[in-house]
């Protein structure tokens, strides 16, 4: 059975800091992409970064220079980094694995990804 399992969110205060991390279980992730995705109320799941199997990153530009994702194949798990974090970051945020081996075009689409995790919430008071 495949699994993703997030943890790392809470309650911080502008500024600070959080680490998530995605855990992956039931087979290898090392050859595919791993993307964090973010769902605020009332409003659509977002893509925030993803991480090539090679290690190649993007970014949405609403955290561009703030949020740093990184893996660890090894422990088959992802990690976002969140630094300067504003109150705009509130959400529960999800990890995801990529369909494909090759990072597709369309990396900032929810359809591209065949699995996900139950997500963590992340809040951050002003």
């Amino acid at each position: 059975q495949v699994q993703l399992v997030e943890s790392g969110g809470g309650l911080v205060q502008a500024g600070d800091s959080l680490r998530l991390s995605c855990a992956a279980s039931g087979r290898t992730f090392s050859n595919v992409a791993m993307g964090w995705f973010r769902q605020a109320p009332g409003n659509e799941r977002e893509f925030v970064a993803v991480i090539s199997r090679l290690g190649t990153t993007f970014y949405a530009d609403s955290v561009k220079g703030r949020f740093t994702i990184s893996r660890d194949n090894a422990k088959n798990t992802v990690y976002l980094q969140m630094n300067s974090l504003k109150p705009d970051d509130t959400a529960l945020y999800y990890c995801a694995a990529d369909r494909n081996s090759i990072l597709g075009a369309r990396y900032y689409s929810v359809d591209e990804y065949a699995y996900w995790g139950q997500g963590t919430q992340v809040t951050v008071s002003s």
